[in-house]
């Protein structure tokens, strides 16, 4: 919340603070903070106030907390007092009590308290997965639907598309009626006034900020309600499922759905650091495939954001980012396939493109297989495939594009081409519109490489993994089907060995390629018993040095399915 202490005035005298204590109690608004401010505020029950003595509050809400509280961890309580919101100093507690199933627990009286008067200054920001949809309404009963950004008890700020200019263009001065669906299915309705607005030239979109107007004493408290949560929420958000705090009853549906597919991930059987900040960006494509299958279209700023993402890893470490995406064993595959198509279209073609194409190449690469979570599931467990199978797969192309069209920012040309052309073939036999080689740039050439060296080297029900060796002869004996140009490209970029190979040296080591030297020769690698998916537990000694001298000559990979 963007609050400064300093906007605080100091209440000290005796009856004032025993009189707004007594309101927080009856008003049962209190909210309990860590001073070091970690974490975000959760409820609490203030249920007593002895003056001069001791505050006496129920905490069995936040039991989590009470191990970091009874080692003397400073707090402060916050709440909301006839239009005001009220604090209190940093408190320690003095006492816990275990009685009749609930954690009773005293502090020290206050001997001031802050006092908040312009209660709009406390802004709570939705953090990146917390969604809450708006639809807006203008004076001709047009409507457009976007998200909640951030709330104030005095305005909002929200994101909407283009085309909501026209609405906000005939509501000049009147009031726009403002709906607010939280995940939960919370409906709150309210008349706002546009303050600003501006065009985000990256995302396509219109940031607008609106004040609130013609409110209620009732919609002024559901509105400090939501601020409180969303802040709360934003705190837990923000850990990345690694937070043990209880989520604000408003968030908790959409927390149950994505966590009901992908589990509370636990970041540290990941096999490096860069894998483990990788599995976050799998985290939200498999979500991402949840809600697609909910009826949602991919989510155009989470997207942007994971996208991002992925670029930053690249440019910090090229070749850890490529070892990383063999580490994403515990992921479903088809989120293990578009990361790694991603990752590596992205090595292969990106270093010449600008910025923006760089990302809508790199977001189309993470998406371009998702559409197969919304074709009946049922295909993938036949035993014979025939033409009917077949063509019903391939609706996952036009599926996934149009559950895009949300994403204004995301270029449509770099999307046909990588979604719409990573399928195709230089003969026509590919899909969906068994387009030529004349028809297909280039970006759908290498699209197609990229796609089928990586789908080659895992599993399938049909045949098990192949070498990367394996897979170069076979395409290279496919010149109707594949560039012959971009095969060998990919060949000289990555080399015979690429980074994510398991080979076997002359001295029978195994051991994992970390870097490669210009000539494709390993320059790094990791050692490893079995031949296994990496993961933290079975990768053992880094050998950087005299590899030669310690593992021998390089004699063959191995072929592992990650």
């Amino acid at each position: 919340m963007d609050v400064q202490n300093t906007e605080y005035e100091t209440v000290g005298v005796a009856r004032e603070i025993a009189q707004l204590l007594e309101a927080l109690i009856e008003s049962g608004g209190t909210s309990l903070c860590l001073a070091d401010a970690t974490a975000g505020p959760e409820p609490i029950v203030l249920r007593e106030q002895h003056p001069g003595e001791v505050l006496v509050m129920d905490l069995s809400s936040v039991e989590h907390w009470l191990p970091r509280l009874q080692a003397g961890e400073a707090f402060y309580l916050r709440g909301q007092v006839r239009g005001q919101v009220v604090r209190t100093p940093r408190l320690v507690l003095t006492e816990v009590r275990y009685v009749g199933g609930r954690y009773l627990c005293c502090s020290d009286y206050p001997t001031s308290l802050g006092v908040l008067q312009r209660r709009e200054a406390f802004r709570a920001e939705l953090r990146m997965g917390m969604k809450v949809t708006v639809t807006l309404q203008g004076v001709n009963h047009a409507a457009v639907q976007g998200d909640l950004r951030d709330l104030s008890q005095s305005g909002c700020q929200l994101e909407l598309p283009l085309t909501a200019s026209g609405i906000l263009a005939e509501a000049q001065d009147s009031p726009l009626e403002l709906t607010m669906t939280f995940p939960d299915g919370t409906r709150f309705a309210i008349h706002g006034e546009v303050r600003h607005q501006k065009t985000d030239p990256d995302q396509q979109l219109l940031r607008v900020g609106l004040c609130f107007t013609q409110c209620s004493a009732e919609q002024e408290r559901q509105i400090w309600y939501f601020v409180c949560e969303i802040e709360r929420e934003s705190a837990r958000y923000s850990k990345e499922g690694q937070d043990e705090r209880q989520p604000s009853p408003l968030f908790e549906a959409q927390k149950r759905s994505a966590e009901a597919h992908i589990g509370r991930r636990q970041f540290v059987h990941y096999a490096t650091p860069v894998a483990r900040r990788l599995a976050k960006v799998a985290a939200f494509l498999d979500a991402q495939m949840l809600l697609l299958q909910s009826g949602s279209n991919v989510d155009s700023r989470q997207l942007s954001y994971y996208a991002d993402r992925l670029l930053r890893l690249h440019e910090e470490d090229r070749e850890a980012l490529l070892f990383a995406t063999r580490c994403m064993t515990r992921e479903p595959l088809l989120v293990r396939h578009s990361l790694a198509v991603a990752v590596q279209l992205l090595d292969l073609v990106g270093g010449s493109m600008p910025p923006e194409v760089r990302k809508a190449v790199a977001a189309s690469a993470m998406v371009h297989d998702l559409g197969k979570a919304l074709v009946p599931q049922v295909l993938f467990q036949a035993d014979r495939f025939d033409d009917s199978h077949r063509r019903a797969l391939q609706e996952h192309v036009p599926l996934i594009i149009e559950r895009l069209r949300g994403c204004q920012w995301l270029s449509a040309s770099v999307a046909r081409a990588m979604i719409g052309g990573i399928n195709e073939r230089m003969d026509g036999s590919g899909y969906p519109e068994g387009v030529t080689g004349e028809q297909l740039g280039e970006l759908a050439r290498a699209a197609a490489v990229v796609d089928v060296v990586e789908a080659m080297r895992r599993d399938r029900a049909d045949r098990p993994a192949r070498t990367v060796q394996q897979v170069y002869r076979h395409l290279l004996r496919q010149p109707a089907q594949f560039d012959p140009r971009w095969i060998k490209r990919y060949v000289a970029h990555f080399k015979v060995l690429p980074v994510g190979s398991l080979v076997r040296f002359s001295s029978e080591q195994l051991a994992w390629v970390l870097r490669v030297d210009d000539q494709g020769n390993p320059l790094e690698v990791q050692i490893t018993s079995h031949p296994e998916p990496p993961t933290a537990k079975n990768l053992q000694e880094q050998v950087r040095q005299n590899l030669t001298e310690r593992l021998g000559k390089p004699v063959s990979e191995v072929a592992v399915s990650t």
